[in-house]
Protein backbone atom coordinates (compact mmCIF):
# COMPACT_ATOMS: atom_id res chain seq x y z
CA UNK A 1 0.00 0.00 0.00
CA UNK A 2 2.85 2.50 1.02
CA UNK A 3 4.37 1.52 -2.10
CA UNK A 4 1.36 2.48 -4.15
CA UNK A 5 0.94 5.78 -2.37
CA UNK A 6 4.45 7.21 -3.80
CA UNK A 7 4.15 5.70 -7.15
CA UNK A 8 1.18 8.38 -7.21
CA UNK A 9 3.50 10.93 -5.50
CA UNK A 10 5.62 9.93 -7.93
CA UNK A 11 3.71 10.35 -11.11
CA UNK A 12 2.03 13.49 -10.05
CA UNK A 13 5.62 14.98 -9.42
CA UNK A 14 7.02 14.26 -13.20
CA UNK A 15 4.00 15.17 -14.95
CA UNK A 16 2.80 11.77 -15.65
CA UNK A 17 -0.97 12.67 -16.67
CA UNK A 18 -1.72 8.86 -17.94
CA UNK A 19 -4.50 8.40 -15.71
CA UNK A 20 -6.28 11.49 -16.19
CA UNK A 21 -5.66 12.44 -19.97
CA UNK A 22 -9.28 12.86 -21.11
CA UNK A 23 -9.53 15.61 -17.84
CA UNK A 24 -6.10 16.78 -18.89
CA UNK A 25 -7.49 17.51 -23.05
CA UNK A 26 -10.54 19.12 -21.90
CA UNK A 27 -8.73 21.55 -19.51
CA UNK A 28 -6.42 22.01 -22.67
CA UNK A 29 -9.49 22.37 -24.96
CA UNK A 30 -10.89 25.04 -22.99
CA UNK A 31 -7.46 27.20 -22.56
CA UNK A 32 -6.90 27.46 -26.10
CA UNK A 33 -10.91 28.16 -26.97
CA UNK A 34 -10.45 31.28 -24.77
CA UNK A 35 -7.39 32.40 -25.66
CA UNK A 36 -7.56 36.10 -27.60
CA UNK A 37 -6.08 34.33 -31.02
CA UNK A 38 -9.06 32.35 -31.32
CA UNK A 39 -11.38 34.21 -30.10
CA UNK A 40 -10.75 36.97 -32.62
CA UNK A 41 -12.10 34.90 -35.49
CA UNK A 42 -15.24 34.92 -33.84
CA UNK A 43 -15.38 38.65 -33.72
CA UNK A 44 -18.38 40.21 -35.81
CA UNK A 45 -17.65 42.82 -38.20
CA UNK A 46 -19.21 45.64 -36.05
CA UNK A 47 -19.23 45.19 -32.47
CA UNK A 48 -22.44 44.88 -30.37
CA UNK A 49 -21.27 48.12 -28.72
CA UNK A 50 -20.29 49.96 -31.49
CA UNK A 51 -22.32 53.13 -33.53
CA UNK A 52 -24.60 51.59 -36.07
CA UNK A 53 -24.04 53.27 -39.46
CA UNK A 54 -26.42 56.28 -40.21
CA UNK A 55 -29.70 54.80 -42.24
CA UNK A 56 -31.46 57.06 -44.67
CA UNK A 57 -33.27 59.87 -43.06
CA UNK A 58 -36.01 61.07 -45.20
CA UNK A 59 -37.02 64.91 -45.58
CA UNK A 60 -39.07 63.86 -48.58
CA UNK A 61 -39.34 60.33 -50.08
CA UNK A 62 -42.83 59.54 -51.71
CA UNK A 63 -46.40 61.55 -50.92
CA UNK A 64 -48.02 60.13 -47.78
CA UNK A 65 -44.60 58.05 -46.77
CA UNK A 66 -42.71 58.50 -43.26
CA UNK A 67 -41.71 62.10 -44.57
CA UNK A 68 -40.16 63.70 -41.69
CA UNK A 69 -40.06 67.40 -42.65
CA UNK A 70 -43.10 69.29 -44.31
CA UNK A 71 -42.71 72.79 -46.80
CA UNK A 72 -44.28 74.94 -44.63
CA UNK A 73 -41.65 77.61 -45.04
CA UNK A 74 -42.50 79.96 -47.54
CA UNK A 75 -40.55 83.10 -48.17
CA UNK A 76 -41.07 85.75 -48.52
CA UNK A 77 -44.54 85.11 -48.59
CA UNK A 78 -44.96 82.47 -50.63
CA UNK A 79 -47.55 84.02 -52.94
CA UNK A 80 -45.85 83.31 -55.92
CA UNK A 81 -45.33 79.73 -55.19
CA UNK A 82 -47.18 76.55 -55.88
CA UNK A 83 -45.79 73.47 -54.85
CA UNK A 84 -47.45 70.01 -55.28
CA UNK A 85 -45.55 67.09 -53.63
CA UNK A 86 -47.69 64.41 -55.30
CA UNK A 87 -47.01 64.79 -58.72
CA UNK A 88 -47.34 61.75 -60.83
CA UNK A 89 -45.71 62.19 -63.79
CA UNK A 90 -42.43 61.12 -64.35
CA UNK A 91 -40.42 60.77 -60.77
CA UNK A 92 -36.81 60.22 -60.13
CA UNK A 93 -37.92 56.90 -57.61
CA UNK A 94 -40.98 55.54 -56.33
CA UNK A 95 -44.98 57.06 -57.34
CA UNK A 96 -44.34 60.85 -56.98
CA UNK A 97 -41.90 63.55 -56.91
CA UNK A 98 -42.47 67.40 -56.16
CA UNK A 99 -43.29 69.75 -59.15
CA UNK A 100 -42.08 73.42 -57.99
CA UNK A 101 -43.56 76.49 -59.67
CA UNK A 102 -42.12 80.07 -59.10
CA UNK A 103 -44.48 82.49 -60.73
CA UNK A 104 -41.41 84.72 -61.76
CA UNK A 105 -44.12 87.27 -63.45
CA UNK A 106 -45.95 87.71 -59.82
CA UNK A 107 -42.35 87.96 -58.52
CA UNK A 108 -41.38 90.72 -60.18
CA UNK A 109 -43.96 93.08 -58.44
CA UNK A 110 -42.68 92.00 -54.80
CA UNK A 111 -39.29 91.30 -53.51
CA UNK A 112 -38.11 89.03 -56.45
CA UNK A 113 -37.00 86.02 -54.95
CA UNK A 114 -38.82 83.17 -53.36
CA UNK A 115 -38.02 80.34 -51.73
CA UNK A 116 -39.39 76.91 -49.42
CA UNK A 117 -37.81 75.75 -46.27
CA UNK A 118 -39.01 72.44 -44.95
CA UNK A 119 -39.82 72.64 -41.50
CA UNK A 120 -39.83 70.40 -38.99
CA UNK A 121 -42.36 70.75 -36.51
CA UNK A 122 -44.73 72.74 -39.79
CA UNK A 123 -44.31 76.91 -39.50
CA UNK A 124 -41.48 76.37 -37.26
CA UNK A 125 -39.04 78.82 -37.74
CA UNK A 126 -37.04 78.10 -34.13
CA UNK A 127 -39.84 79.63 -31.81
CA UNK A 128 -40.54 75.97 -31.01
CA UNK A 129 -38.98 72.96 -30.08
CA UNK A 130 -38.19 70.47 -32.47
CA UNK A 131 -36.30 68.95 -35.11
CA UNK A 132 -34.03 65.90 -35.24
CA UNK A 133 -30.54 65.26 -33.99
CA UNK A 134 -28.87 63.94 -37.58
CA UNK A 135 -25.46 63.59 -35.95
CA UNK A 136 -23.49 60.99 -38.13
CA UNK A 137 -25.10 62.29 -41.56
CA UNK A 138 -22.73 63.06 -44.03
CA UNK A 139 -24.36 64.33 -46.74
CA UNK A 140 -27.85 65.65 -47.84
CA UNK A 141 -28.68 63.97 -51.16
CA UNK A 142 -31.00 65.05 -53.50
CA UNK A 143 -32.14 64.62 -56.67
CA UNK A 144 -33.47 67.66 -59.38
CA UNK A 145 -34.55 68.92 -62.93
CA UNK A 146 -36.22 71.64 -64.89
CA UNK A 147 -39.45 71.67 -66.52
CA UNK A 148 -37.01 72.91 -69.57
CA UNK A 149 -33.89 73.40 -68.70
CA UNK A 150 -31.61 76.45 -67.65
CA UNK A 151 -33.42 77.47 -64.77
CA UNK A 152 -31.61 78.22 -61.64
CA UNK A 153 -31.77 77.75 -57.96
CA UNK A 154 -29.26 80.06 -56.17
CA UNK A 155 -29.17 77.75 -53.05
CA UNK A 156 -29.91 74.27 -51.68
CA UNK A 157 -29.22 74.81 -47.77
CA UNK A 158 -29.15 72.16 -44.77
CA UNK A 159 -29.77 73.88 -41.16
CA UNK A 160 -29.03 77.99 -40.82
CA UNK A 161 -32.83 78.29 -39.75
CA UNK A 162 -33.88 80.00 -36.60
CA UNK A 163 -31.39 82.67 -35.92
CA UNK A 164 -32.47 84.68 -33.22
CA UNK A 165 -34.83 82.55 -31.62
CA UNK A 166 -35.18 80.07 -29.23
CA UNK A 167 -34.70 76.56 -30.75
CA UNK A 168 -32.10 78.05 -33.95
CA UNK A 169 -30.67 75.14 -36.24
CA UNK A 170 -27.28 74.08 -34.85
CA UNK A 171 -25.33 74.40 -37.87
CA UNK A 172 -25.61 75.35 -42.03
CA UNK A 173 -24.49 74.01 -45.14
CA UNK A 174 -25.17 74.44 -48.59
CA UNK A 175 -24.44 74.63 -52.43
CA UNK A 176 -25.54 76.92 -55.04
CA UNK A 177 -25.69 78.41 -57.64
CA UNK A 178 -27.32 75.41 -59.54
CA UNK A 179 -28.19 75.52 -63.20
CA UNK A 180 -30.86 72.77 -63.91
CA UNK A 181 -31.18 70.36 -66.96
CA UNK A 182 -33.96 68.94 -67.79
CA UNK A 183 -33.28 65.38 -66.82
CA UNK A 184 -32.86 63.98 -63.45
CA UNK A 185 -29.66 65.15 -61.81
CA UNK A 186 -28.38 63.49 -58.33
CA UNK A 187 -26.89 66.58 -55.93
CA UNK A 188 -25.43 66.38 -52.33
CA UNK A 189 -24.26 68.60 -49.72
CA UNK A 190 -21.20 67.73 -47.97
CA UNK A 191 -21.92 67.82 -43.97
CA UNK A 192 -19.21 66.58 -42.62
CA UNK A 193 -17.11 68.58 -39.86
CA UNK A 194 -21.02 70.29 -39.10
CA UNK A 195 -22.99 70.50 -36.05
CA UNK A 196 -26.08 68.53 -36.80
CA UNK A 197 -26.99 68.11 -33.45
CA UNK A 198 -30.25 69.99 -33.44
CA UNK A 199 -32.16 70.98 -37.29
CA UNK A 200 -35.57 71.94 -37.76
CA UNK A 201 -34.66 73.19 -41.05
CA UNK A 202 -33.96 69.93 -43.33
CA UNK A 203 -33.82 71.61 -46.65
CA UNK A 204 -34.50 75.00 -48.43
CA UNK A 205 -34.07 76.26 -51.99
CA UNK A 206 -34.04 79.99 -52.95
CA UNK A 207 -34.40 81.53 -56.94
CA UNK A 208 -34.92 84.80 -57.86
CA UNK A 209 -36.41 86.84 -60.70
CA UNK A 210 -33.29 88.06 -61.81
CA UNK A 211 -31.70 84.59 -63.17
CA UNK A 212 -35.09 83.42 -63.99
CA UNK A 213 -36.43 86.21 -66.19
CA UNK A 214 -38.85 83.80 -68.39
CA UNK A 215 -39.93 80.99 -66.22
CA UNK A 216 -38.94 78.45 -63.21
CA UNK A 217 -40.80 75.30 -62.99
CA UNK A 218 -38.51 72.69 -61.40
CA UNK A 219 -38.81 69.13 -60.07
CA UNK A 220 -37.20 67.73 -57.00
CA UNK A 221 -37.51 64.21 -55.52
CA UNK A 222 -35.62 61.49 -52.95
CA UNK A 223 -34.68 63.90 -50.67
CA UNK A 224 -32.68 62.36 -47.39
CA UNK A 225 -29.49 62.58 -45.23
CA UNK A 226 -27.13 59.65 -45.25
Amino acid sequence: MNRFLILICLCASLGFVGCSSKSSDETRERAVSKSPAVQAKNVPAVSPGSPKAFQPFYVYQDKNTKNRFTPSGYMPTGECISLDDGWQYDPQEGRTCTRVVYDVTCSREGRKWAGIYWQNPPDNWGSRKGGYNLTGASRLVFWAKGEIGGERIEEFRVGGMGQGQNFPDSDTAFIGPVLLTNEWKEYSIDLRGHDLSYISGGFEWVANVDNNPHHCTFYLDNIHFE
